[in-house]
């Protein structure tokens, strides 16, 4: 990349990135999504694995609730999941901005930022849900946070890191 760039090159340069700030979000979003999910249909429920959207879709309606039947309750737990992994990858975009560090070194980056993900998510978001306390499980927890580091961190710094580049 240019050090120095005239008035016309840093505009058009401005507008380049910002046509890859979609591609770098979405595709790192949705590949985290998909994975994150994947992990836990896997691991916590491989026998129903729609539990885990109903599960998270318990988080906004409370346990007892559901949104127009199974179906609807499923349908909201997957939006609910999908939209924090965007938000994530956008958390993840706007810091690269600031930092470049953060796509020059994805690997470092994306296990802290998953490592942040996950601990936000434990601490910030699901005290605030409509779900009832959770009793930690270290055996649980540990393959979970390690898991962050690799299944919601990565895709995403990778995919800033490509789209950015």
């Amino acid at each position: 990349m240019q050090k120095f760039l005239d008035g016309a090159s840093a505009r058009a340069y401005g507008r380049a990135m910002e046509n890859r700030a979609f591609p770098a979000i979405v595709v790192g979003g949705l590949i985290t999504g998909v994975l994150d999910m994947s992990y836990a249909m896997i691991v916590y429920s491989p026998k129903a694995p729609l539990l885990i959207p109903q599960g998270i879709a318990a988080g906004l309606l409370g346990v007892n609730h559901q949104l127009g039947g199974t179906t609807g309750t499923i349908l909201l737990g997957f939006l609910c999941h999908f939209t924090i992994a965007l938000g994530a990858a956008t958390v993840f975009y706007l810091a690269s901005r600031q930092w470049s560090y953060l796509t020059e070194h994805p690997v470092i980056s994306g296990a802290i930022f998953g490592s942040c993900v996950y601990l936000f998510m434990h601490f910030v978001v699901m005290p605030l849900s409509a779900l009832p306390p959770v009793h930690w499980h270290w055996q649980r927890q540990i393959p979970e946070f390690i898991w962050h580091w690799v299944g919601v961190g990565q895709p995403i710094a990778w995919s800033v890191r490509y789209y950015t580049r």
